[in-house]
């Protein structure tokens, strides 16, 4: 269990065919043993979260890409559901408008990074300017392809001003989202979640998949690594995201500021 991150972290300068990656794949993970780690996790998670808080010097992205029906809302809401709100901000991020249109493109993604202390999480990202803006052409091939230096200067800022960031992309198989889709129009409850436009994007699968192969091999530096994480099964999807937050946290060897005074002078009568 211990060795997931390793498994399913990408190697830097490393070059990834996603179709040699099992999406239904588990890694030799049981699913009752995952439940017993997934809430173990979640009880360490909130330790270490007031920890960060406490602190406050420093400060976690986790950025969720994926295909639509991939499970990032999922995610957010079983990996970050014991955190306090207090110390998390998520974020998602649709097609830009108003004042968006009119900036660079990053200046919303910067404007929504966690301040020191606070967990940030982004439902889709400043990474969509490189997949649907390039999947749709909605700028020409030479503005878009300035923006995987552009991204990776980004993060190197962030991180050498104290923000650690992960990234993951949940991946699904073709059929998997199909499943989806299909409970989607099927549940009531879960007709909300459906669109049309849904199943014109799913034409564009193998283009999507490309774009993501160059994400994952020109924008994956150490201080910013993407791991990708086979998410047909969604409890071990949960499991994994939840496995490497808490190692980054951890290795992050987050300590409780000192004192302001010393408090063994200081008495009530």
């Amino acid at each position: 269990m211990g060795h997931l991150a390793e498994r399913l972290l990408v190697p830097p300068d490393s070059k990834i065919k996603l179709a040699d990656i099992d999406p239904a794949g588990t890694h030799g993970v049981k699913k009752p043993a995952a439940a017993d780690r997934l809430a173990d996790n979640l009880r360490r998670l909130t330790v270490l979260q007031y920890l960060l808080y406490a602190e406050a010097r420093r400060s976690l992205l986790v950025v969720l890409q994926g295909i639509d029906a991939g499970g990032k809302d999922g995610t957010i809401r079983r990996v970050m559901s014991g955190l306090n709100p207090q110390g998390v901000s998520v974020t998602s991020f649709k097609a830009p408008d108003g004042p968006e249109k009119r900036h660079d493109y990053l200046w919303r993604v910067h404007n929504a990074v966690p301040e020191h202390g606070k967990i940030g999480i982004f439902n889709r990202s400043h990474y969509e300017d490189v997949l649907i803006v390039r999947v749709h052409s909605l700028v020409p091939k030479s503005v878009w392809s300035k923006r995987y230096d552009q991204i990776n200067d980004f993060e190197r800022m962030l991180s050498e001003n104290g923000t650690r960031i992960l990234k993951f992309l949940l991946y699904i198989s073709k059929e998997e989202q199909a499943q989806r889709f299909r409970e989607r129009l099927e549940d009531k409850t879960k007709n909300w979640k459906f669109s049309p436009e849904d199943i014109k994007e799913r034409e564009y699968w193998d283009q999507y998949i490309a774009a993501y192969e160059d994400v994952l091999c020109k924008c994956n530096p150490k201080h910013a690594p993407w791991y990708v994480i086979p998410a047909n099964h969604k409890w071990f999807r949960n499991l994994a995201v939840s496995e490497i937050v808490l190692r980054t946290l951890e290795d992050m060897d987050l300590k409780y500021p000192k004192p302001v005074a010393d408090l063994s002078e200081i008495q009530f009568e």
